[in-house]
């Protein structure tokens, strides 16, 4: 598992913008920056869309103005990325599709659900600065407790 004081490590994500598929590093997206970065099992999923999402949203602009962009991890591809980020009215968090979850494996938190979905990413929230991660919390199988957007602005 990624350990405090380690760099995230390289990644090419996939977006889906109104001028269609484009690429950006994961030294593009974090390099320079304080990034607020939460990762769910899934999209569309009972927590990840009653709870987990719904927080960051709402606390979007506090993080903003605490001088973090806020980005969402989940293995699914980036056209279900961008229907939840639609769904959850979360124009202002970056949504990242890790659609082979090879980010979050490099990370050391995915986790195999087997016939339920498949490989998917733990349930964990992070701070990094320019990359390197400085806070990390991981949720216990099945618990959500330590990963929403509240505990984690009160880090900032």
């Amino acid at each position: 598992m990624i350990a405090l004081g380690e760099s995230l490590p390289y990644h090419e994500f996939t977006f889906v913008t109104a001028e269609g598929k484009q690429m950006r590093s994961s030294d593009e997206l974090f390099a320079g920056k304080k990034v607020v970065l939460f990762a769910v099992p899934g999209a569309f999923t009972p927590t990840c869309s009653q709870a987990h999402m719904p927080g960051y949203v709402t606390l979007a602009d506090r993080f903003m103005e605490k001088g973090a962009s806020v980005y969402c991890l989940s293995v699914n591809d980036a056209y279900v990325m961008r229907a939840w980020q639609r769904d959850q009215n979360a124009d202002a968090i970056t949504m990242l599709a890790d659609g082979d979850g090879s980010f979050v494996s490099k990370l050391g938190l995915a986790k195999e659900t087997w016939a339920f979905g498949g490989l998917r990413s733990q349930r964990f929230s992070l701070i990094a600065d320019n990359g390197v991660v400085t806070t990390l919390r991981v949720e216990a199988p099945g618990k959500f407790e330590v990963s929403d957007a509240e505990s984690l602005l009160a880090l900032l």
